[in-house]
């Protein structure tokens, strides 16, 4: 086929709009590019059209029009959330995976269409249907001034790609100025697969942007995605005018020759819900299931990887054709299956899914009915039956994983500023670093949650098992010890049974950045005697009415946590500190907000108090990061600012996993 679907085109133009200012007064703006709607009261576009236009303001309303969307009357909108990091420069190019945005309507009543968003991950490449608006040409001196939005359209053929998100078109597809955030559709599969970039200079052709590319929006992907199924699963299903109708005439929709045969309105089904199961705890249960369900066949090598039970339909796709009934079904029973493991109830799913049975034959039935989790997704429980009341700090070679950031300061730089990298300590061995940023002026210390979201949110997914987040550990100089880690917020839209501080879900300590490298003895033997210790105390540091001294930290038995009630990143709590780093020791507790400068006060006690119950309670060294990740939790719930452990950081440095050694310094000519 060639052509595409004149139905499926006519659904594209009608969820296509342009986008312009809202202050334009009588007069029709030059508009600043295209978009198109994903789902109700959101629209993605490209980054790069927005950008020079909220440059210092986020928040700036503007509109949005196009011909079938609420009678041609613009409506007004507003930046949701983009990829771009930092501030945008005018004269700076939007990388290829930065330069996705997404626009949320303020009047959310708007009726539209939305177009059909591709599930696959990958995208063989083929032709392609782009439309959008581009200005229309005029002549005279009104050619500035007034720039009316027409429609255009154009077919190309996609015959590259640009690492994991870029997509090129032959040279012979000319795009216009304005058609930037322009879908582009399959014309095999009738979904969108792309959103137009860029255009080249002088000469045809262009860039797209695959759509998997909106996967890096985290949690924002998941809220959006849902919503589109959601939609389609309640859009009509007798006319034969709708997308999945449509599809079903097209090649990429496959032979459906009988039950056995997985169908566009099956996939839409399943889509629509699997939209209301409960998100996935991360990339590997999705990975892991669809895996099994391919009959523990890994997809074709080069997938991205799936965030949402959405993209785990995704990699069930053999050739560009969908897989048969059996792997589908089989991978919405495995899910039914992991969420009754973690307590939840996936009854409408489940419920399909028999329905679904009853057109399949038998070996296919039994296949689906007696589907088992794969070892290592069963979400942990005790003996009894109940979640486990505390989790233990991994050690070498337990299998568990440690998402580790490490902070060196940017020589000389006042204000300091950060060079920062990524790695994973999976209980073996500590990884190369996954994301780095070693070169520059640094990062402030204020824009460090922002520019760090994007690659611990792709490192989490990646290493997080089911109902146990993997640990933080965020290794910086003592001299920067009072960042408060546990108050970071890693995601600007956090789920609701997901709390947005990353100290609440997850464990988080500190580590001290100048013991990397091979430990010393005084480290290794203090940790060995706490490990060994039947039980610890907390130990006040320094002494009430006295100054630190490195004896009291030397003469401390192995059992002993020091616990300061002041800042560890300067004065008193600095030096104190620094004894206690001198003498060995691998865990303490420091409050990072501040301290009377005339002696302790009534909230020092508190602090101390806390502590030694704490401690007090723990079996052991391994268990306190979960510990004081439970308060944490606590702290949350109750939005109480005043409890004493809402600003205590803990150090908790194992020498039996050192971080590497610093491979920086200066090394022998050759």
């Amino acid at each position: 086929m060639t052509d595409s679907d004149s139905f499926i085109d006519a659904l594209t133009r009608a969820a296509t709009v342009h986008l312009t200012p809202a202050d334009q007064g009588q007069n029709p703006a030059t508009m600043w590019g295209s978009g198109f709607f994903v789902a109700p009261g959101w629209v993605l576009t490209c980054a790069h059209v927005l950008a020079p236009h909220l440059k210092g303001d986020r928040a700036r309303v503007f509109h949005l029009r196009g011909s079938e969307v609420n009678g041609g009357e613009p409506v007004e909108a507003q930046l949701s959330c983009w990829l771009l990091d930092g501030e945008p420069r005018a004269e700076q190019r939007v990388p290829v995976e930065q330069d996705l945005a997404l626009v949320r309507l303020i009047e959310p009543d708007v009726e539209h269409e939305c177009v059909w968003l591709t599930d696959r991950t990958e995208y063989p490449g083929g032709r392609g249907i782009v439309q959008g608006y581009r200005p229309e040409q005029q002549d005279g001196a009104e050619a500035e001034a007034a720039k009316r939005a027409v429609r255009w359209k154009a077919a190309a053929r996609i015959n590259g790609f640009d690492d994991d998100y870029g997509m090129r078109f032959r040279p012979e597809a000319e795009f216009p100025k304005g058609g930037s955030g322009s879908p582009v559709l399959d014309a095999h599969t009738g979904a969108v697969v792309g959103i137009l970039k860029s255009r080249r200079v002088g000469r045809d052709g262009g860039m797209a942007i695959a759509a998997t590319a909106l996967r890096r929006f985290g949690a924002a992907y998941q809220l959006v995605m849902a919503a589109h199924d959601r939609w389609h699963g309640q859009s009509p299903k007798v006319t034969g005018h709708n997308w999945i109708e449509r599809q079903h005439q097209l090649p990429g929709a496959g032979v459906h020759t009988g039950g056995d045969q997985w169908s566009p309105e099956d996939r839409r089904e399943a889509l629509f819900l699997l939209a209301g199961v409960h998100p996935p705890a991360g990339i590997r249960p999705v990975a892991e299931l669809a895996k099994k369900a391919r009959g523990g066949v890994a997809p074709p090598p080069g997938q991205l990887p799936p965030r949402i039970w959405r993209d785990g339909h995704g990699l069930l796709y053999e050739a560009g054709q969908p897989v048969a009934a059996i792997a589908a079904l089989h991978y919405l029973q495995l899910v039914v299956e992991y969420e009754r493991s973690r307590g939840a109830d996936a009854a409408p799913l489940g419920d399909w899914v028999a329905r679904r049975l009853q057109d399949v034959p038998r070996i296919v039935h039994t296949v689906v009915t007696q589907a088992t989790l794969p070892p290592g997704l069963v979400h942990p429980r005790s003996p009894d039956g109940q979640d486990r009341v505390v989790v233990r700090y991994p050690r070498p070679g337990d299998g568990s994983a440690v998402v580790i950031v490490e902070l060196e300061p940017v020589c000389d730089a006042r204000p300091a500023r950060f060079y920062w990298r990524i790695r994973v300590d999976d209980g073996r061995d500590v990884n190369e670093p996954l994301h780095e940023e070693q070169t520059g002026e640094g990062i402030a210390p204020e824009l460090l949650v922002q520019r760090l979201r994007g690659p611990l949110d792709e490192v989490f997914a990646s290493v997080d098992s089911p109902g146990a987040p993997a640990p933080l550990e965020v290794a910086l100089p003592a001299d920067h010890f009072d960042t408060a880690v546990h108050r970071w917020q890693l995601t600007e839209m956090a789920r609701l049974h997901h709390p947005a501080y990353v100290g609440v879900r997850r464990m988080v300590v500190l580590r001290d950045l100048a013991r990397r490298g091979e430990p010393d003895a005084v480290w290794l033997r203090r940790w060995a005697g706490m490990l060994a210790a039947e039980a610890l105390t907390a130990c006040r540091t320094p002494p009430q009415r006295q100054v630190p001294r490195p004896r009291q930290f030397e003469e401390m038995p192995p059992s002993a946590v020091p616990v300061l009630c002041r800042p560890a990143g300067r004065g008193v709590g600095r030096r104190a500190i620094g004894m206690a780093l001198q003498a060995g020791h691998g865990i303490a507790l420091w409050h990072t907000d501040g301290h009377p400068d005339n002696g302790c006060a009534e909230f020092c006690e508190d602090v101390h108090q806390g502590a030694a119950a704490l401690i007090a309670q723990t079996a052991g060294a391994m268990e306190l990061p979960d510990r004081l990740r439970r308060i944490r939790d606590d702290i949350s719930g109750s939005r109480n600012s005043r409890h004493w452990a809402e600003g205590v950081a803990m150090l908790y440095d194992d020498p039996s996993r050192p971080l590497p050694a610093d491979d920086n310094g200066p090394v022998d000519s050759p």
